[in-house]
């Protein structure tokens, strides 16, 4: 009986590895051509010069940025409308106060109750002033006043109030008032335009001059100061 030839065991082939196109290789492993500068191109133009309030202006934008963060919306909006009036020549500033005012105010439109504290009355007449609701402002003031008889700030929101009223009298007793208690209410109004109406006025005129320094011993009652709010 013939014997039954063993056949050897198959073996794996391998893949016979594919050349790499050398046009392919050479093509991801170029560097990415060299662009040289164009010297004929202008100097870029030099940064425009800052005017110094500039600095004093987004200092006070950036706390009533700060204010808004924190959800106390008539905090926010003073603070934002003291841009507005302490510095009117900041008009690129002004566009960006207004969004954020614009902010408080929807924010301040979806509160269904009446406003029952300072700071709510103070918002409250801010926004009435601003669109020209003098009435509504001037009975929010007077109801700050008569539970913070020492609030320069209403005191001195009424008095642009009965300006836009063009109740001269009425404007010019409050703007005193409001520099007796706080003399920074001087220089607020000399650069104000809503108290425009005022500027032929004599009285109004008279209540923006520095009054001569007095010496006298006696102690004097602090002013307060419009940060504290």
């Amino acid at each position: 009986m013939a014997k039954q030839q063993r056949r050897p065991p198959l073996r794996p082939t391998k893949p016979t590895p594919q050349p790499t196109s050398a046009r392919a290789s050479r093509a991801g492993n170029a560097a990415p051509p060299h662009v040289a500068a164009d010297r004929s191109a202008p100097p870029p133009p030099p940064a425009p010069q800052r005017r110094s309030t500039y600095f004093e202006a987004v200092a006070l934008y950036e706390r009533g940025l700060a204010a808004l963060q924190r959800h106390a919306y008539a905090e926010a909006a003073n603070l934002l409308e003291s841009v507005l009036r302490q510095y009117p020549e900041e008009k690129e500033l002004h566009e960006r106060v207004r969004l954020y005012l614009n902010i408080c105010e929807r924010q301040a439109t979806q509160r269904q109750a009446a406003p029952q504290t300072i700071d709510e009355r103070l918002y409250a007449a801010t926004l009435a002033i601003n669109g020209g609701q003098y009435d509504q402002a001037i009975a929010h003031l007077r109801l700050v006043r008569d539970e913070d008889p020492d609030n320069d700030h209403a005191i001195y929101m009424l008095a642009v109030a009965h300006a836009q009223r063009d109740e001269h009298a009425e404007a010019v007793a409050h703007l005193e008032r409001a520099i007796a208690l706080n003399p920074e209410n001087r220089a607020l109004a000399r650069n104000d335009p809503d108290l425009e109406p005022l500027h032929d006025d004599e009285a109004f005129r008279a209540a923006l001059e520095a009054p001569p320094i007095l010496r006298s011993a006696g102690a004097k009652r602090p002013f307060k100061s419009r940060t504290g709010r």
